[in-house]
């Protein structure tokens, strides 16, 4: 039964009343009971006659020095980027400091996009510093840190064109030749990147018990960048790569310095060198990863078989590889106008077949 002062918006039902100084005050219930709407309909009509308003949260005045170390605090064993995010957050701080957090604003925020430009920045930084400041505030929000409408000045702030995003892969050719210039300990490093596509901390990161499954065939990451379960499966190249490596009772990690009995943390000045005497020039630990993605395409993967394998939250990021599959593309259509036609494909038998040809350099 309708009744003035009570309306719904989708299923929640909202009330509409007027306060002491006779402004019209609209209020969720966050109910879909039309009761509940009614009671708490009465309760506010009898505030503003007794001269009452509202109960509100008095929400105190934080900086956003006291936003940073709650949101490091929180980022810290929930999220695999949290070094990265503990960089940005550490930059941010520097640049506002104890600055109050109901003095951000739209301006503000767009004038830390156009610091960062000046600063010679790519689009993809800037970004990522804008996306953590609206993160953080968020989290603000919801932490009863500041009003919901200092967050929503900062989200109508908008990201900048990124078309400069970096592809860089090898080819067959040269992932041969950068293995063969390999340090020993470089080697089954590099060769378990080309053959997984997993990112250089992944790499490092695993351990014998926790990670590896030799005995059905695939590596399992608990805990990836993305915060999510990831699992890869093992090639004969990779299998033959891992069963080579010498596997020490008290070290858990399958990547270790032999002198130090340490896992590796970092492998930059052995891979700089590496790139050196293969005369690969251009070319980063992380786009080895691109080189893995970028030939399952062009051996004829679907986008999203490859997605998957890269651990990609959405098929976004992993179009970027798309154009690298022209023929591909043609044997599909090949493919639907012979299935029409009733005719055989010559394409058909080797659509699925194709491996990735880097899957054999050791």
């Amino acid at each position: 039964m309708a009744q003035k002062g009570i309306y719904k918006r989708g299923n929640t039902y909202w009330i509409r009343y007027a306060d002491r100084d006779g402004r019209i005050q609209f209020e969720s219930t966050t109910s879909e009971r039309f009761k509940d709407a009614e009671t708490l309909l009465l309760s506010r009509k009898n505030a503003a006659k007794l001269e009452q308003k509202p109960e509100l949260k008095k929400i105190e005045n934080h900086t956003f020095k006291e936003l940073t170390d709650k949101y490091m605090s929180w980022v810290n064993g929930r999220q695999k980027a949290a070094k990265i995010k503990g960089y940005i957050t550490g930059q941010l701080l520097e640049t506002f400091g104890n600055l109050p957090l109901r003095r951000f604003s739209t301006s503000l925020a767009e004038q830390l996009q156009t610091d960062i430009i000046n600063k010679g920045r790519k689009p993809a930084t800037n970004n990522k510093t804008l996306n953590i400041l609206k993160h953080m505030f968020s989290k603000a929000t919801e932490w009863e840190m500041v009003e919901s409408d200092v967050l929503k000045c900062i989200r109508k702030v908008k990201l900048l064109p990124d078309t400069g995003s970096r592809l860089r892969y090898l080819s067959v050719e040269e992932c041969q030749a950068l293995v063969n210039a390999c340090d020993n300990h470089l080697k089954p490093i590099v060769v378990t990147a080309l053959n997984s596509g997993m990112r250089r901390g992944e790499i490092l990161s695993l351990e014998w018990d926790n990670h590896i499954d030799l005995k059905h065939g695939f590596i399992l990451l608990e805990i990836t960048k993305n915060g999510e379960r990831r699992e890869i499966p093992i090639n004969n190249t990779l299998k033959s790569t891992l069963q080579s490596l010498t596997r020490r009772i008290d070290i858990p990690y399958v990547f270790f310095d032999n002198v130090t009995g340490k896992r590796y943390l970092n492998v930059k000045t052995s891979f700089k060198t590496a790139l050196r005497k293969a005369g690969i020039r251009d070319f980063h630990f992380h786009d080895l990863r691109h080189t893995f993605a970028s030939h399952l395409v062009m051996a004829g993967v679907d986008i999203t078989t490859v997605s998957r394998l890269l651990g990609h939250k959405s098929l976004k990021m992993t179009l970027r590889y798309a154009h690298l599959a022209p023929a591909h593309m043609a044997k599909a259509v090949d493919i639907l106008d012979c299935t029409l036609t009733g005719q055989e494909s010559q394409a058909k038998g080797t659509y699925y077949t194709k491996t990735i040809q880097s899957a054999g350099v050791r």
